[in-house]
């Protein structure tokens, strides 16, 4: 897998990054970052006054993964509570003046309605960070998010930038729901949610096997989510920022990061605790997701999912492709027959994917404009229909136990 990381030098540095904007006029933050400022925690609030204390308490006591207090000169907190009804914004404030030894800034806005949304407050906040660590030169310096309404564990700052020195680009971290609130669940939604759970992981280690990212090894797991997001100031401006759209806009990131090339890690170091309320802020997401799941057991709807088959059927793909498109960029002409046979399994054309082959693409643009091909032809569709998730989950089972042997 060595050739991956020679290309990719290559092709970042041939890469133009996006120069955010730096205009002073539009800082949330007046007071500049300590000049001992590595990290800069962002924290999305809308109406959660009663998680903030918890999730505030969690981010002050940090410490390094020998259990040692981290100097809070290293990181700052930027919270922006928007468009609140509830006393979010004072209880944050109230906080900040308890600790004055914690560079936590408060900004309260009332956002219009056409920016009153999770992604868009998310960017203001990412972008701020980004500007605050560029104007202190920290190319590597780490803007980490987190939500209002979850807690990360004593080590996660610690655990986020041990990933980043160990090699990584950006960093998700393992979300867990809080207890309580998952034992509340409607039983279907709960079951679902488990399931799924299970499902994912068996996907991942299937990834490991079939094709290994060696940034992102097993054990690790499968979510990228805004809860516990991390990423570089260097690689966040190289993938253009957090993309402007209204959700999930995490997800979105965590392509725009693969679009590039980016070195993502999936760790089980970094850990945060999340509620599974039912009542979300976004049309989806956790919240709305397990209504879902609780209409569906109301109606007696079965869970289906990707078969097994399909899925170690696009991993085995996208490996072969990889070195297609490997030996593609340094000028080796691929074979008509090879590239035949790989569009057959794709199930997307023979001719434009040897097109698309032809162009100077990083690996990550190239496979999201495959899925792109794969939706519009629908041979893919039609070929895998979907099944129960107990089936695929025993069907991921079985394919592993030969694996792991």
């Amino acid at each position: 897998m060595v050739f991956r990381e020679s290309k990719r030098l290559r092709l970042v540095a041939d890469f133009p990054s996006v120069q955010l904007d730096k205009d002073s006029s539009q800082t949330l933050v007046q007071i500049p970052p300590s000049p001992h400022c590595e990290v800069c925690v962002i924290v999305p609030v809308c109406n959660e006054a009663q998680t903030l204390v918890a999730t505030l308490t969690a981010l002050i006591h940090q410490v390094d993964l020998e259990g040692q207090i981290l100097d809070p000169k290293h990181y700052e907190i930027i919270l922006l509570a928007n468009n609140c009804s509830d006393d979010s914004a004072a209880i944050a404030r109230s906080f900040a003046g308890q600790h004055p030894d914690i560079a936590l800034h408060v900004v309260e806005k009332t956002l219009p309605p056409t920016e009153a949304y999770i992604g868009r407050v998310r960017q203001i906040l990412m972008d701020e960070a980004y500007r605050r660590l560029s104007s202190l030169g920290r190319i590597k310096g780490v803007i980490a998010s987190t939500d209002g309404d979850s807690q990360v564990s004593p080590t996660w700052i610690a655990a986020n930038l041990y990933e980043i020195n160990c090699g990584a680009d950006a960093v998700g971290g393992r979300i867990i729901t809080e207890p309580t609130s998952r034992a509340d669940l409607d039983p279907y939604a709960r079951a679902c949610f488990l399931r799924e759970v299970g499902y994912r992981y068996l996907i991942s280690e299937l990834e490991t096997y079939l094709d290994p990212d060696p940034y992102d090894s097993f054990p690790r797991h499968y979510q990228h989510y805004g809860a516990s997001l991390a990423v570089t100031a260097e690689m966040y401006a190289l993938a253009g920022g957090l993309p402007p759209v209204r959700t999930p806009e995490d997800v979105a990131f965590y392509r725009a990061l693969l679009r590039v090339n980016a070195r993502f890690r999936h760790s089980l170091l970094v850990r945060v605790v999340t509620s599974a309320r039912q009542i979300g802020r976004t049309d989806v997401g956790l919240a709305n997701q397990l209504s879902k799941w609780k209409e569906m057991g109301r109606q007696q709807q079965a869970f289906v999912v990707e078969p097994a088959a399909a899925i170690e059927t696009r991993f085995i793909a996208r490996r072969q492709l990889r070195l297609m498109w490997w030996c593609a960029l340094n000028g080796y002409q691929p074979c008509y027959p090879s590239v035949t046979s790989l569009a057959e399994m794709l199930g997307i054309s023979p001719q434009w994917l040897i097109e698309k082959l032809t162009q100077p693409y990083f690996f990550g643009k190239l496979f999201e404009q495959v899925e792109e091909r794969q939706q519009e032809e629908q041979t893919w569709a039609s070929r895998w229909k979907y099944v129960d998730i107990k089936q695929a989950i025993e069907d991921l089972r079985l394919r592993l136990e030969s694996l792991r042997r």
